[in-house]
């Protein structure tokens, strides 16, 4: 069972049931929260581990792989159990959406960034969504921010900035200037995700349109790579075998479907500051094993960024969008 459909299985079973009521809403608010920790640990760690293979291949044919590999492992578990869906007329525009946004331009542009940039603050730049995303939410969809969730993203926003300061960054390089302008606009393109997820609702479940999602970005990744980095040249190492398996059936076709599928159930905003978790996790692994420096810049910017955090993921009192309440 996909855990789109779990999580829309976990309201209909605890609705009129006033015994249980209070405990399995309980469980059914822990069950996406669950998921998005797990999955922001691992998306954490794809950070340094994706350093690593591209000394073995490089960005573009790197990112074909990653979701060529988590389609083909959707698409087996899937038939596995039976649940292959081919998709629906309403669901194009989300195959769309996350696959040329949010798998291509996201995962290409941060590769691309990240052959010239650390993976720790490539990591903290691309996860600059709750500036984009925060504006849009209110300005577009009328979602009410409480006064928890604005000080988290102003604190988390001001520990990004921290990061990326021209003290920090040497911004007179024009390749790294370049780098960072690619890791802002993948952002931008994450943010439109998540705004998309939350305010529109797709007929299929995340679980099932992930591998289509991924099929999508891996037809038009191929020959991109083709074109822009000539014929595939990986090394065939064990390390470069190691990153992909990992990158690809981990970071990706469980990853992308656990974040989908919270992304429909929670704020807005709440995952855009949540998914901070994922850098401030990036750059901790790659200084224990990239060696990456620990500066007093970098610690006190990755600070920030928890604080905000936890700030936005307090418990809230009737803050919420109405639109998305329970009735």
């Amino acid at each position: 069972m996909s855990l789109d459909v779990a999580f829309r299985g976990l309201r209909e079973k605890t609705r009129g049931n006033s015994l249980f009521c209070s405990s399995s809403k309980k469980i059914q608010n822990a069950v996406p929260i669950v998921a998005l920790v797990v999955a922001i640990l691992l998306w954490g760690a794809n950070w340094p581990v994706m350093k690593i293979g591209l000394h073995h291949v490089t960005p573009i044919w790197f990112s074909a792989l990653r979701f060529g590999t988590g389609a083909l492992t959707l698409f087996v578990v899937q038939a596995a159990r039976g649940q292959i869906h081919f998709p629906k007329r309403g669901d194009l525009p989300f195959i769309a959406s996350i696959g040329m946004l949010q798998m291509i331009a996201f995962t290409v542009l941060g590769a691309i960034a990240m052959t010239h940039l650390p993976a720790g603050r490539s990591a903290i730049l691309s996860y600059t969504t709750p500036l984009w995303v925060a504006p849009a939410a209110v300005l577009f969809f009328h979602q009410h921010l409480s006064k928890n969730s604005v000080v988290g993203i102003a604190v988390a926003a001001i520990g990004v900035a921290i990061l990326v300061n021209p003290e920090a960054i040497d911004w007179s390089d024009p390749v790294v200037l370049t780098s960072n302008m690619l890791l802002i606009v993948a952002s931008m393109c994450w943010a439109a995700c998540i705004l998309h997820l939350r305010y529109f609702k797709s007929p299929s479940d995340a679980f099932a349109l992930a591998p289509w999602q991924m099929l999508a970005a891996t037809v038009v990744l191929v020959p991109l790579a083709w074109m822009a980095e000539g014929n595939f040249t990986a090394d065939n190492t064990i390390t470069f075998f190691e990153t992909t398996l990992f990158v690809g059936p981990i970071a990706t076709a469980f990853c992308f479907v656990a974040v989908n599928a919270a992304s429909s159930w929670l704020p807005a905003t709440t995952m855009s500051t949540a998914m901070l978790g994922v850098p401030a996790t990036g750059v901790a692994l790659s200084i224990l094993f990239l060696g990456e420096s620990l500066t007093m810049t970098l610690g006190i910017g990755t600070s920030a960024i928890v604080a905000g955090i936890v700030l936005n993921t307090i418990p809230q009192t009737r803050t919420k969008d109405r639109r998305f309440t329970d009735q």
